[in-house]
């Protein structure tokens, strides 16, 4: 069978996204990663996710209302929504909630799968476990960008699959990380037992 063709046929579908983004959030955890570039593929196991609701939300950019940079939120789900933070670092996410409800989860680690060699380059890191075990090692490493803002997860070169093989694991809620308001709300999501997690 064409690789490309099984790989479409896997590929979560918009309605896979169009949900509260907690169940999203944890939904997402398993799933594969995947980003098609120039210089080669790269896949990882998705492992920890944070999950971001809308004006009902301090920690969220919605929080506000919609701004130039936020009005995406509010969009297609399945969509991505990557900013540039502290003037460093550029991190993932991928709206969720039905369209016209603000909503968005932040991809905080993945389980490298594929192409790490590209990621050990990219990173300028050879331990594995550095590579992807936060949202900005995890960006650099998958060479997103802010050229993927606005991109479709649904088709194309940067989507989410089903798992390869399905495994079981134990999931924990935490509240989230690196955020001043909102921290107790326990919408942070992590495999149990998964090295790639940035932080228990």
């Amino acid at each position: 069978m064409d690789l490309s063709l099984s790989i479409s046929k896997r590929i979560l579908p918009r309605a896979f996204y169009a949900h509260n983004p907690k169940w999203v959030a944890k939904n997402l955890l398993g799933k594969i990663l995947i980003h098609k570039t120039p210089e080669g593929i790269v896949k990882g196991r998705i492992v920890e996710t944070e999950a971001y609701y809308g004006e009902g939300d301090p920690a969220s950019h919605a929080y506000k209302g919609k701004t130039k940079r936020t009005k995406i939120m509010w969009g297609k789900p399945g969509i991505a929504y990557v900013y540039f933070t502290y003037g460093m670092h550029y991190l993932f996410n991928v709206i969720a909630d039905r369209e016209g409800k603000a909503g968005a989860v932040l991809i905080r680690a993945v389980e490298p799968l594929e192409g790490i060699k590209l990621m050990k380059k990219r990173r300028k890191v050879d331990k594995i476990k550095d590579l992807t075990s936060g949202p900005a090692k995890l960006t650099q490493a998958f060479g997103i960008t802010g050229k993927d803002n606005g991109v479709d997860l649904t088709s194309g070169f940067l989507t989410v699959t089903e798992e390869e093989k399905e495994e079981k694991d134990k999931i924990i809620s935490t509240g989230r990380i690196g955020i001043k308001s909102g921290q107790e709300i326990k919408l942070r999501f992590y495999l149990a037992n998964n090295k790639f997690v940035s932080k228990r």
